[in-house]
């Protein structure tokens, strides 16, 4: 008597994820946060754009990545910006998912293979971001926010979204969802997409030198009938602000985003209107702010 064959399901092939991280004088966040990629076997790769390091820092890198033939460090080409070191990693990455992670993000164990599965479920585009928890353990700003306009900008800028019936762009004082979730904008600091999408967006916009660019390209998703999702499973913890870099020169660096994004996508007349009038608005928030932080902690220095 012939023996049965059984025939076994086909064991369907994971896309392999590659991590583009882009760093400048980050610090000792970027160690843990590169032994954290290393340490999940999901990662494929990682793709390390080396924007620029102090000579410790670039001996404290090299002392990591030596044993591990997964890395790819890239240095020389100077101080880029991240939209630009972003795509500059992703011409290297052999991976079918692109993962940008911020160098001061540490990954949770399994996060990278959750915005995996999740993606392969879309139809090109697509964007899938995770949740970001500070220290304490809490959501932090950013992971999750509405759609920026004028108006939302101006109500968040002035505090007026704390009016009844009024809300800012912000999500992270709202209830977390129990799983995968559609909303406007995700954090570039933890954020995944596949190759067919970057293409078809042509990566991120390089006029952002520093912030806004997320805002920017999840924008465009939905503006191509694509879907942006926020994945509250996978999660990082972001130390944030951790370059060597003073705050107001990052923080002139989102202004100047800010005002390029709006004027990007200012329309008709009325947009523009609206564009000009939050522009004075947005500076004395950002740089009103990043003054006012600075001076607080030199005086608490004295």
């Amino acid at each position: 008597m012939k023996a049965k064959v059984i025939q076994m399901p086909k064991t369907q092939m994971r896309p392999r994820i590659s991590v583009i991280m882009v760093s400048y004088m980050t610090g000792p966040a970027l160690h843990e946060s590169v032994a954290a990629v290393l340490d999940d076997k999901e990662i494929y790769e990682l793709i390390l754009v080396d924007n620029g390091s102090s000579e410790a820092g670039r001996q404290a890198i090299n002392r990591l990545i030596v044993a591990d033939d997964r890395v790819r460090l890239l240095q020389g080409q100077g101080n880029i910006g991240f939209a630009k070191g972003c795509n500059y990693g992703a011409t290297f990455a052999s991976g079918e998912l692109l993962l940008f992670l911020n160098p001061d993000a540490v990954i949770s164990p399994g996060s990278a293979r959750l915005l995996a599965d999740c993606g392969q479920l879309q139809k090109a585009p697509w964007i899938v971001g995770g949740l970001l928890r500070n220290i304490e353990g809490r959501e932090q700003r950013g992971s999750r926010r509405r759609e920026l306009t004028p108006s939302s900008a101006f109500l968040t800028f002035t505090g007026l979204y704390k009016l009844p019936g009024l809300k800012s762009i912000h999500m992270e004082n709202e209830p977390v969802p129990a799983g995968p979730s559609d909303v406007d904008i995700v954090s570039g600091a933890f954020m995944m997409t596949d190759r067919e999408t970057f293409k078809l967006l042509d990566g991120f916009d390089e006029n952002y030198f520093l912030h806004v660019e997320d805002i920017d390209v999840c924008r465009r998703v939905r503006e191509k009938g694509g879907r942006v999702i926020f994945h509250p499973k996978a999660s990082v913890m972001h130390y944030g602000s951790t370059s060597e870099v003073r705050r107001q020169t990052v923080e002139f660096e989102k202004l100047k985003g800010f005002i390029y994004y709006f004027r990007k996508n200012a329309g008709s007349g009325l947009g523009r209107v609206g564009s000009a009038v939050s522009v004075p608005l947005m500076a004395a928030a950002i740089m009103g702010r990043a003054w006012y932080l600075a001076l607080r902690k030199a005086f608490r220095g004295v």
